[in-house]
């Protein structure tokens, strides 16, 4: 059967509606993160234990998408791999999609990172989530576990004397850590090029962590200094979680008061280090309930506007 023909949410058969599926119970340990960090060793990574293990950067790894128009969705002419459920009409392949600026994370959140807000919170999420090293993805984690983060990482960056400044005016007028929604995720993905993949229209194995069985690597492992924005992992390593409820085009945005109160499936984005190159493109949707906790799912933030 043709990949055109097979939408990805039907063929993706392990994600069912699992809610409860690992059984969740207070993470117990006596270390704190930083000792972690001296325990295992993050070794030469941007990540730093006194900033949360967010990245020792300018704007701590938020990086600007500009504001504009991309084109979104697959052409099957352009992109034969492309699935029937990432075309945008009956009688029109792609579409054009007008975005404000935001800021997206260059990496997906590490372990440490989810870690640190567990300890400050007492948050309770699954054991497996801290099986893997500090600067892994973060995994086994649901959709409320997400945005439980990311309204923690707000939060801890509004009272944080030390955010930078830009950031702090972008939260003083109102702007969120939250997920990105999908056309968020898909223009920080391929930019505004049409690109099949981050790096460009053709799967390269040196650029991402996919078609494998040993699970993920370090977030910014991969060398891919042709990805656009400068971002890491944006194919393979980890779905990654959007804040967009899974529908057909053309709709594209945050959730409703009614998609919160069905079961609704959330999109997910860029594959991971268990899918093949149809799965890793920056156009491929897949869907996972929110309650679902699966080691080959995670996110990554954004800073967006209201």
């Amino acid at each position: 059967m043709n990949a055109r023909q097979f939408p990805l949410v039907v063929a993706f058969s392990v994600i069912p509606m699992v809610v409860g599926w690992a059984a969740c119970s207070q993470f117990e340990t006596e270390e704190s993160s930083t000792s972690l960090a001296n325990s295992t060793g993050l070794r030469d990574t941007t990540f730093h234990p006194d900033l949360w293990f967010l990245p020792d950067e300018e704007l701590l790894g938020f990086v600007e998408i500009p504001a504009g128009a991309f084109i979104m969705g697959s052409d099957p002419g352009v992109d034969p791999l492309a699935f029937e459920n990432e075309r945008w009409a009956p009688d029109q392949a792609q579409g054009t999609v007008e975005l404000p600026t935001f800021y997206i994370s260059r990496f997906e959140v590490t372990v440490g990172q989810f870690r640190a807000f567990v300890d400050a919170t007492g948050h309770s999420v699954a054991r497996d989530t801290f099986k893997k090293p500090l600067d892994h993805p973060v995994a086994s984690i649901s959709w409320p576990d997400a945005l439980a983060y990311c309204r923690w990482l707000e939060n801890t960056l509004k009272r944080w004397s030390n955010t930078p400044v830009l950031l702090r005016q972008f939260l003083q007028d109102g702007w969120q850590v939250t997920l990105p929604t999908e056309a968020q995720w898909e223009k920080a993905a391929r930019s505004t090029d049409g690109r099949i993949y981050p790096w460009g229209n053709q799967p390269e194995p040196r650029r991402a962590i996919y078609g494998e069985q040993s699970g993920p690597g370090p977030a910014g492992s991969m060398d891919c200094s042709q990805c656009a924005n400068g971002l890491h992992d944006m194919s393979g390593n980890v779905w990654e979680l959007t804040q967009s409820p899974y529908r057909p085009y053309p709709y594209v945005g945050r959730p409703s008061q009614e998609d919160l109160n069905v079961d609704a499936l959330f999109v997910m984005r860029g594959g991971s280090f268990l899918d093949r190159e149809n799965n890793i493109r920056t156009a491929t949707r897949g869907g996972a309930d929110p309650g679902a906790k699966r080691p080959f799912i995670g996110f990554r933030a954004v800073i967006s506007p209201p």
